[in-house]
């Protein structure tokens, strides 16, 4: 049988080459795009903090799980909060953003990256991807830096993002951070345990951000953390975030602080969650890979790459369809899966194409830029490390059906 009978005859089935049809039914379980996978190991820590009564947004395992983190990403300090955003607009704030000042951002992100800098009273500068990394891309970065160089508009700060569990070119950014001498405050929210010629996401920036959100690849429930090898500046973030209240006897205050710490409890799950993180990464690198491969024969149908030197958590496996190749589009298959109880995504929307940021400066890397065509080609697919074979299989059922024979009503 030839390549295309045989994706006839799967597309008529629903099957995947050399596995069982898959009959959908509109009552199959809701798959999650990627849902919180425990492991029983934090159940003692929460009954510890339960037994002990440390309830409050302090206490033994906050101290832990900061000093675990710190470990794991090879810093010298980490402040755990209530979430990546906190941390995100601390940074910010310990390199001096406010009113008046600019940030370079990159743009292919979620606008928790961005939405700090506007808090502060400062303009985000957006920044495109490369093509090889999805990334901040450094030609991008470099005119930017040009310009504000040339017009007297330096940015007070930039912040990369690392975009689906995988980071940038760091060295090639950091290098021209260091050109300039501006410091980079790195948003690694959705790539702990990534990593850049072996250095850990996270580490790389004068201050590195996490997140513990529900759908990351570990989580506290909401969560974040801020990392540096500057212990002082991580000591005077805990003390904003603590409301900044001043060692007197009585509540006295010098400073606005914020409502910013985690709690113990959401700490315990934290540490519990921790101990698994290399187990998570490799369940969602198989998944990233079995997608791989089950649509290797579909012409037109790509993924996010790893160059070299980068390795990838795959936080979410991210597909892109080739609208020469196919008349489904991602919003079309995306509708497809939730009339199958499965949860996907469209890729972000680039902030500069935001209409909260219309107006806003944007450093293509190329003429027509490189996020500006990601954004409208991809989708994401079920990625979690709790996603099982079946579960994964009629995934790939669903989508392989769908492509094949344009069916998306």
């Amino acid at each position: 049988m030839s390549v295309s009978d045989r994706n006839t005859a799967d597309a008529n089935t629903g099957a995947i080459p050399g596995k069982e049809a898959y009959r959908m039914t509109p009552q199959q379980p809701r798959i999650y795009l990627s849902s919180p996978h425990m492991s029983g190991d934090e159940l003692p820590l929460i009954h510890e903090a339960f037994d002990t009564n440390w309830i409050a947004p302090l206490g033994p395992h906050v101290e832990g799980f900061e000093r675990e983190l710190a470990e794991r990403i090879g810093v010298s300090a980490a402040l755990a909060l209530n979430s990546g955003t906190a941390a995100l607009h601390l940074g910010l704030k310990l390199l001096g953003v406010g009113a008046g000042d600019r940030v370079f951002c990159s743009s292919f992100t979620f606008i928790a990256s961005v939405s700090p800098v506007v808090w502060l009273g400062a303009s985000p500068v957006f920044i495109d991807s490369d093509p090889d990394t999805w990334n901040m891309s450094p030609a991008a970065l470099e005119r930017a830096f040009e310009d504000a160089a040339r017009d007297g508009t330096m940015p007070k700060a930039v912040v990369p993002a690392d975009l689906y569990g995988q980071t940038p070119r760091m060295d090639a950014l950091l290098a021209l951070c260091d050109r300039y001498g501006v410091p980079v405050l790195e948003d690694a929210a959705e790539a702990l345990g990534a990593t850049y010629k072996g250095k850990n996401a996270g580490s790389f920036g004068r201050f590195g951000v996490l997140s513990f959100n529900g759908n990351k690849i570990i989580t506290t429930s909401g969560g974040g953390a801020l990392l540096s090898d500057d212990a002082d500046a991580i000591a005077k973030a805990r003390f904003w975030s603590t409301q900044a209240r001043d060692p007197a006897p009585w509540y006295q205050h010098t400073e606005i602080g914020y409502n910013y710490r985690l709690s113990n409890v959401l700490a315990a799950i934290g540490r519990g969650q921790l101990k698994h993180l290399d187990e998570r990464i490799a369940k969602r690198r198989a998944v990233f890979d079995a997608y791989v491969r089950a649509f290797a024969d579909i012409p037109g149908i790509s993924f996010m790459p790893e160059p070299e030197g980068c390795f990838s958590i795959r936080w979410l496996t991210t597909m892109l369809i080739d609208p020469e190749v196919h008349a489904v589009t991602p919003i079309d298959l995306m509708t497809a899966l939730a009339a199958e109880n499965i949860e996907s995504r469209p890729l972000w929307k680039p902030m500069h194409m935001q209409p909260v940021f219309e107006g806003a400066q944007y450093y293509p890397h190329t003429p027509e830029g490189v996020c500006d065509a990601l954004f409208p080609r991809g989708l994401c697919l079920p990625s979690g490390s709790n996603l099982t074979d079946e579960q994964q299989n009629r995934v790939i059922t669903f989508v392989r059906r769908t492509l094949l024979t344009g069916c998306h009503s």
